[in-house]
C-alpha cells in the first residue's frame, strides 16, 4: 500500500507544562519545562522531533535557496584537495580530501634526506578575476583541475595512507577524530574516535606497516592522547561524571587497560587536566588550569615511569604556560605568567633544574600588549601577541638584533604559527588570512627572512579580492568604553550612505578572540548584498586580558550592552536599519544572543543563536552538570554567593523573557551536545512562544557541540542557517 507526503504540521508544538520548583538565597523560581532535560524520555523526544517538522514546515519555503547556497560552497571549494605537508622526523604528513568524501585522508610520504625542510609547494591557481564585463564565470562551470587531483595522482610520491577517516567512519551517523600521534620512529599510530558527538573518545594503536590495530584498546578517554618517546608507553586522559577530564594515565603498550597507572588526579572540580610534550621532546608535560588559575608539571622524558614535579604552585588568580628552551647551552624554561602585576602577561626564563629559583625577565609586561605564547626550537624563539586588537608574530633569533615582527599590508587580518613540531627545523610554518584573503600558508626562513608561499585557498568559480572591502568601526559604549566592530562587504553591491542587510557577530566570553578571517560559506552573503560584521565585545580577548575581565562575573552585562551599543552605531551611521540586521552567536555567544534579545528585540529582525547558552543559571546552580563547577571561575559561583545568583538571574535569557514583540529567532542545537545541552534551547522557545515570539527550534539528532560531522553536512547546515539569515534580512529570494 502507498500513501502520498505527509504535510508537516503548520502549527507550533507546544510543550507541556509541568512545574518544579527552584528555590536558591530565599528566591523561588517556578520553572514550567525542567522536564525536558531528559533526554532518554520518548516524550521529549517526540517534543523534539515535532519541533524539527515544525521547522522544516515553515523554512520550506526556502529550499531552493538553501540547495543554492550549498552549491555555492560545494563548487567554491576544491573538494579534491591536499593540505600543505609537515615534516616530522623522516616524513611528511599531510591530510587529503577526495570528492564525494565526507571526511579526510590522513597519509605521509618520506623526505629526500635529512636536509629536506622544503616543504612541497601545492599548485594553487590564482585567484579567479571577474570576466570583462564585470561578471564572474557561473560558480557550475568553476574548474576543479586546477592544481593536482589526489583522488588520480594520490598525495607525494611514496604516498602511505595512515589513516582514513571514511573508512573510520563508515557505519556511524557522527566521527569525529581527538587524538592522533605518531611514535618517534614512525612505526605506530595512535588516534581517539568519539561517534556519538559526546565527547569521550575510544583510544586505539595501529601498527603502520600492516595497518592492523594492536589489542590495545582503550575507552571513555577525552582528548589529548600522546606516545613517549620511546614508543613504548602511552599517556591519556580521563573525565568525571561532570565530563571535567581530571586524570592522567599511563599506558603500556600490550597491556590491557586494567593494568594501567594513574599517575595524576586533580580533585578540585575548578581544574581540568591535560598531558602533553615539549618540542624538544626532553620533557612529559601535565597542566592541571582552570579559568584563571594553572599549574604544570614536568617529568624527564626519558624516564617515562617516573615522578612528575611541579613547576611552579598554584596561586589563585595566577596563570603560566610552559616551554622547554636551550639557550647558550642552557636547559631553561621560558614562562609566559600574569604573575604579580602583569595582566597582559610577561615572559621569563627559569632554570630546567631549579623553576624555582631565580628568573631572567625576557620581555616585560606592556599593557598595550597581550603576550599569548612563546615557542621555542633549536636556534630561535616565536612569540605570538595581540595588539591594536590583532594577533602579531615575531621572531627572536637568540641574537642581539631582538624581536622582529613580520609585517602584513591589510588593516585587517589574523596570523598565527602552525605546523611546527620539529626541534632543529630551520622554517616557521604561519598562516595568514582576513576577510578578504583566503586562508594561506607561509614558511619563512627564519635565517633569511624569506617567505615562502607554500599554498593559499582555492576559491573555484570566480573571486576577485579587490571586490571587496574591509574595515574597522568603533561603538561607544553606554559608559564610553570605545568597542571594534569589523566589516566586510562588496563595494559594488554596497553603497556608502544607503542602509544593507547586515550580519552581526559575536562571542564575547572566555577571553576568547573572533578575528578577522575569509570564509567561502560567507561569501554567499556577501554577494547577495549583504555586509558581515564582528562585534569585538569585552568579554572576549582582542583587547587584551582587562577587555576579558570586563565582560565576565559580575561585569558580564557589559558583553551584552557592547553588542547592542556595536547594532545602534550601525544603524546611526547609515550601514542598516533594524528590518535588515540579523546577530548571529553560538555557545556562550547563544547566552548573548538571548541576552540582547531581551534587552533590544528592536534593533533587529532576526537572532541566530547556535547552541545557545541560554538557560545559563539553572546550568552554573548544577554542580552535577557537565562542566558546571569549572564554570565558576567565568560567570560566578550562584549557588553559594547570593548576589551572584542574583545578578546572572538579571541576564539568564530564560528567566527574563518577556511581553514584547522579539524578532524572528532560529535556535540550533544537538542532542549530544555535553557541553551546552539541548534542554536550554528547549526551554527557551518553549518559554518564547508563550509571549508569541516566532521561534523556531532545530535540533540535531546525531551531533555534539560542534554540531554534525562530515563537511557536506556541515555545509548544508551552514545553507539552512545562511538562507533562513537572508530571509530574515529580507533577501529570501533564490536566484
Amino acid at each position: 500500500m502507498t500513501s502520498g507526503p505527509i504535510t508537516p504540521p503548520l502549527t507550533a508544538p507546544t510543550a507541556a507544562k509541568k512545574p518544579q520548583r527552584r528555590e536558591h538565597h530565599g528566591d523561588v523560581y517556578i520553572d514550567d519545562y525542567e522536564w525536558l532535560r531528559d533526554k532518554d524520555s520518548p516524550e521529549v523526544i517526540a517534543h523534539l522531533e515535532a519541533e524539527n517538522s515544525y521547522t522544516d514546515a515553515r523554512t520550506a519555503d526556502q529550499e531552493t535557496l538553501r540547495q543554492q547556497i550549498f552549491n555555492e560552497i560545494k563548487n567554491r571549494t576544491q573538494e579534491t584537495d591536499l593540505s600543505v605537508p609537515v615534516r616530522r622526523g623522516s616524513y611528511w604528513y599531510y591530510t587529503r580530501t577526495v570528492e564525494g568524501q565526507e571526511y579526510g585522508i590522513h597519509c605521509r610520504a618520506p623526505i629526500s634526506g635529512p636536509d629536506d625542510w622544503a616543504a612541497p609547494v601545492l599548485a594553487t591557481p590564482p585567484l579567479i578575476k571577474p570576466a570583462d564585463d564585470g561578471t564572474a564565470p557561473p560558480l557550475e562551470s568553476a574548474d576543479q583541475s586546477a592544481s593536482a587531483n589526489p583522488a588520480t595522482a594520490p598525495g607525494l610520491p611514496g604516498e602511505q595512507i595512515l589513516l582514513d577517516d571514511n573508512v573510520e567512519a563508515a557505519g556511524h551517523e557522527f566521527f569525529s577524530l581527538g587524538s592522533f600521534d605518531l611514535s618517534d620512529d614512525g612505526t605506530q599510530l595512535l588516534y581517539a574516535v568519539d561517534v556519538e558527538g559526546d565527547e569521550r573518545y575510544t583510544i586505539r594503536v595501529r601498527t603502520i606497516a600492516t595497518g592492523e590495530n594492536l589489542p590495545d584498546t582503550i575507552k571513555n578517554t577525552s582528548a589529548g592522547a600522546l606516545f613517549d618517546p620511546s614508543g613504548r608507553y602511552l599517556f591519556y586522559t580521563t573525565v568525571d561524571d561532570a565530563w571535567r577530564p581530571d586524570t592522567v594515565w599511563r599506558h603500556e603498550i600490550g597491556t590491557t587497560p586494567d593494568a594501567d597507572t594513574s599517575i595524576f588526579h586533580e580533585p578540585d572540580e575548578r581544574f581540568w587536566v591535560g598531558v602533553g610534550i615539549t618540542r624538544s621532546r626532553k620533557f612529559l608535560m601535565i597542566e592541571a588550569g582552570s579559568s584563571v588559575t594553572t599549574e604544570s608539571w614536568l617529568l624527564d622524558a626519558s624516564d617515562p615511569t617516573g615522578d612528575f614535579t611541579v613547576v611552579w604552585p598554584r596561586q589563585d588568580n595566577t596563570e603560566y604556560d610552559v616551554e622547554h628552551a636551550i639557550i647558550d647551552g642552557d636547559d631553561r624554561l621560558l614562562i609566559v605568567h600574569n604573575g604579580g602585576n602583569a595582566v597582559n602577561f610577561e615572559l621569563v626564563s627559569v632554570a630546567a633544574h631549579d623553576p624555582q629559583g631565580a628568573k631572567r625577565m625576557l620581555l616585560p609586561h606592556d599593557p598595550q600588549i597581550r603576550l599569548e605564547s612563546v615557542d621555542a626550537f633549536s636556534d630561535f624563539l616565536v612569540v605570538e601577541y595581540r595588539r591594536d586588537g590583532l594577533t602579531r608574530l615575531a621572531i627572536d633569533r637568540h641574537d642581539a638584533s631582538g624581536l622582529t615582527e613580520l609585517d602584513f599590508d591589510e588593516p585587517l587580518f589574523a596570523v598565527g604559527s602552525a605546523g611546527n613540531p620539529e626541534w632543529t627545523q630551520p622554517t616557521i610554518r604561519f598562516g595568514f588570512t582576513s576577510f578578504i584573503t583566503p586562508s594561506t600558508v607561509y614558511d619563512l626562513v627564519v635565517a633569511t627572512g624569506e617567505r615562502r608561499l607554500l599554498k593559499q585557498q582555492p576559491v573555484l568559480g570566480g573571486y576577485d579580492p579587490a571586490l571587496y572591502e574591509q574595515r574597522r568601526e568603533w561603538a561607544t559604549a553606554a559608559d564610553g568604553t570605545r568597542v571594534p566592530i569589523s566589516l566586510v562587504y562588496r563595494r559594488d553591491l554596497v553603497t556608502p550612505g544607503t542602509p544593507a542587510p547586515t550580519l552581526l557577530y559575536g562571542y564575547g566570553s572566555y577571553e576568547h578572540s573572533i578575528d578577522p578571517g575569509f570564509g567561502i560559506a560567507r561569501l554567499s552573503l556577501l554577494d547577495r548584498g549583504m555586509i558581515f560584521a564582528i562585534a569585538h565585545v569585552r568579554g572576549g580577548g582582542e583587547l587584551g586580558r582587562t577587555w576579558y575581565s570586563m565582560g565576565k562575573t559580575t561585569t558580564k552585562r557589559n558583553t551584552f550592552t557592547d553588542f547592542v551599543s556595536c547594532a545602534r552605531h550601525l544603524i546611526d551611521a547609515g550601514l542598516t536599519t533594524p528590518p535588515q540586521l540579523v546577530a548571529e552567536g553560538g555557545s556562550a555567544g547563544g547566552l548573548l544572543m538571548g541576552a540582547v534579545a531581551n534587552l533590544a528585540p528592536e534593533l533587529f529582525s532576526g537572532i541566530l543563536a547556535e547552541v545557545p547558552f541560554v538557560d545559563a543559571l539553572t546550568s552554573i546552580l548544577d554542580p552535577s552538570l557537565p562542566l558546571t563547577v569549572i564554570e565558576w571561575d567565568e560567570w560566578g559561583d550562584p549557588l553559594h554567593d547570593a548576589e551572584v545568583y542574583a545578578y546572572m538571574k538579571s541576564y539568564s535569557p530564560v528567566e527574563n523573557v518577556r511581553a514584547v514583540t522579539y524578532p524572528s529567532i532560529l535556535a540550533v542545537t544537538s542532542l549530544n551536545d555535553t557541553r551546552v545541552l539541548y534542554v536550554e534551547p528547549a526551554k527557551w522557545v518553549a518559554k518564547l512562544r508563550e509571549v508569541g515570539a516566532d521561534a523556531l527550534l532545530k535540533t540535531e539528532m546525531s551531533a555534539g557541540h560542534g554540531g554534525v560531522s562530515g563537511r557536506y553536512s556541515a555545509w548544508h547546515e551552514r545553507a539552512f542557517n545562511y538562507a533562513w539569515v537572508l530571509g530574515a534580512a529580507g533577501l529570501n529570494a533564490a536566484d
